[in-house]
């Protein structure tokens, strides 16, 4: 069951949950971006959206895909998305560009700018951090 913020409009997972109220676009946030990063999100979007039980929601500065809790985020820059998820191990993949342990799991980032990086070395590994949390 999912509330949704009378003041901002966005889904949440439980009432009055703690979030960062302020009522934002997805639109917005690639404005003045390249048409490929939105291409590249569209992508994104058209597969975890169908997993079960996932609350999309933009923030400030990013898309917030949450299961259970937070297991993905996507930040429009100005030429990449910067991504980030979790795994339980440290990912031993060349994509992954940063990598920190953080409560009991890692935090993982990579940059991706052309559809051709979004691989299915990628999902999987979104799709293992959906499945952790």
């Amino acid at each position: 069951m999912s509330w949704t913020c009378p003041k901002c409009e966005r889904e949440l997972k439980h009432i009055n949950a703690t979030h960062y109220c302020i009522k934002v676009s997805v639109d917005s946030l690639f404005d003045g971006r390249p048409a490929e990063l939105e291409l590249v999100f569209d992508k994104i979007l058209a597969e975890v959206a169908n997993w079960d039980d996932v609350l999309i929601s933009t923030s400030k500065n990013c898309i917030v895909f949450v299961h259970k809790r937070t297991f993905f985020v996507i930040r429009p820059m100005q030429k990449q998305l910067d991504l980030k998820f979790y795994s339980k191990a440290k990912p031993e993949s060349p994509i992954i560009t940063k990598s920190s342990f953080y409560a009991g799991k890692y935090e993982n980032s990579t940059r991706i700018s052309q559809l051709t990086e979004l691989t299915m070395e990628l999902f999987g590994m979104i799709k293992d951090s959906y499945i952790l949390l």
